[in-house]
């Protein structure tokens, strides 16, 4: 009786859990656009500065004693610069279709 009692409200949960989520609003997407954004950038920050900190410890490694020169030519690191929030074009609803009202007693 116990394990027919635990499936059912099992299956209840599971029932629950696999709802359809309703469609994200605009301002949600601007959002997650702008935190995706914000990631790539930290990423390249990231990248940048392990590129400096490789090439510190390559020079360090290069000066000391008898030590070959690499072969191969490695391109020098690219700073990615500050970061420059997306432009997020906002429309408000109907104020692209309105249209003036003409001021009072104003001829066509």
């Amino acid at each position: 009786m116990n394990k027919l009692l635990i499936t059912l409200m099992g299956l209840m949960v599971m029932s629950v859990a696999s709802a359809k989520l309703p469609p994200l609003r605009d301002e949600a997407k601007a959002k997650a656009d702008e935190a995706k954004n914000k990631t790539a950038w930290s990423d390249k920050v990231a990248a940048y500065q392990l590129c400096l900190a490789q090439d510190k410890v390559a020079a360090t490694y290069l000066k000391q004693k008898d030590k070959p020169k690499p072969a191969v030519e490695v391109p020098a690191c690219t700073n990615p610069g500050p970061y420059v929030a997306l432009q997020i074009a906002t429309t408000t609803v109907g104020v692209a279709d309105a249209k003036p009202v003409p001021a009072a007693g104003a001829k066509k």
